[in-house]
């Protein structure tokens, strides 16, 4: 296959010209050194005293990397992608609330999302983040405390807390096994992610006999995680269920190095950039190496690893569009991979959260430090959108 990344028609044809322009003032924004800090620090607090910004925000990072406020306003995205076989995990991005009103909510929400995704014939995952279900302290203390962790203690109301989590997610997986839509688990914090995986184990147990429901996500800028692979597929392998992955590199990195350096325990990322895409590329060929019993998701914005991932499927003469073979990329970002895949017959998703301008800011943050931190993102962004303007001024292109 002759797959390149530098078709800049195929990768923005779903954006008019106008949307391109946006997209080229926001990215250039961003690369200002001082920018995103600033912006990322005052935006959440503006918007917490009510400053009226919601239509500046809105008209600017929020449509770039969100589908809407609500599913109605998202359908027009998701209609958008499928007119050129973009696919779509589906997202209700609100994390960090507390309470268990609001945990049964998000539940419900969570529950009507599969419900959308099972009528649209492009949305096959929705995903999900525990912190949304789960109150952060709660799974930071069975992360640190094996007796909590083995369910053996003697806090009734803390067991009985985690039982509800548990009860939650059982209750969207099951919902989601019968609607044959996938379900994500996003990774968390390393101080909170032992309790997560645990579970995430059992629900692949019970819900992944026959397919693929439920999915982990490991992120391989932990110098661990490879071998975690290994051990969960020798653990699906004995217990005998096919195992859901998405690869990530990952995106706690900053505040992960800080708090093992205040902490004083060893750092649990790589030491350099070379060792997370060794290991991330190293993930990709163990899961194409067990084609039928891992389910996998290359979910990354590096050129090469998808290149590298297309190669290896075709050097093991697996199929372009395999079932247990998916690829995506984060809305708004690196349409020149997603729409280049798409075009080549590539099972390949755009990530699109939805949610409340204010809900969603903890997400939309992330997405404006990560262009900023890697450092050739924004300005390979940047270029490819240029390069486009000029295309279209040269061929009189709406």
């Amino acid at each position: 296959m002759n797959l390149s990344f530098d078709n800049t028609k195929i990768a923005f044809a779903y954006k008019s010209t106008k949307e391109l322009k946006m997209a080229k003032f926001l990215f250039s924004t961003m690369r200002y050194p001082l920018f995103v800090p600033i912006a990322t620090r005052l935006t959440p607090f503006f918007l917490k005293i009510k400053l009226p910004i919601n239509g500046l925000v809105r008209s600017t990072i929020f449509k770039q990397f969100v589908g809407g406020e609500t599913l109605q306003e998202t359908a027009g995205v998701v209609d958008n992608l499928k007119e050129f076989n973009v696919q779509v995990i589906l997202d209700y991005g609100v994390e960090g609330k507390e309470g268990e009103a609001n945990f049964d909510q998000a539940t419900q929400q969570f529950i009507d999302v599969i419900e959308y995704a099972a009528t649209q014939p492009n949305i096959p995952f929705i995903s999900i983040k525990v912190t949304g279900l789960a109150r952060f302290k709660l799974l930071e203390t069975l992360n640190e405390a094996p007796r909590l962790r083995s369910g053996i203690h003697d806090n009734e109301i803390e067991n009985a807390e985690w039982e509800r989590v548990k009860d939650r997610l059982y209750h969207i997986c099951d919902v989601a096994s019968q609607k044959n839509i996938g379900v994500l688990i996003d990774a968390e914090e390393t101080w909170i992610q032992d309790p997560v995986d645990r579970l995430v184990m059992e629900l692949m147990q019970q819900f992944n006999k026959t397919k693929a429901v439920v999915y982990n996500t490991i992120q391989l800028y932990r110098h661990d995680r490879l071998n975690f692979l290994k051990i969960s597929h020798d653990i699906a392998q004995q217990q005998n269920f096919i195992l859901g992955m998405k690869l990530v590199r990952g995106a706690y990195m900053e505040k992960e190095r800080a708090r093992a350096t205040q902490k004083k325990y060893i750092d649990p990322i790589q030491p350099n950039k070379q060792s997370t895409d060794k290991d991330f590329n190293a993930a990709v060929e163990f899961c194409l190496e067990n084609i039928n019993s891992i389910a996998t998701i290359v979910a990354t914005h590096n050129e090469q690893s998808n290149l590298k991932a297309v190669a290896l499927m075709q050097e093991k003469n697996i199929s372009i569009n395999h079932a247990h073979v998916h690829f995506s990329q984060l809305y708004g970002m690196s349409d020149n991979i997603t729409f280049n895949l798409a075009n080549a017959g590539c099972s390949v998703s755009k990530y699109l959260p939805f949610g409340p301008i204010n809900d969603v800011v903890p997400y939309l943050m992330r997405r404006a430090q990560e262009n900023s931190s890697v450092g050739e993102q924004t300005g390979r962004e940047l270029g490819l959108i240029k390069k486009e303007l000029q295309r279209r001024k040269a061929n009189k292109e709406a």
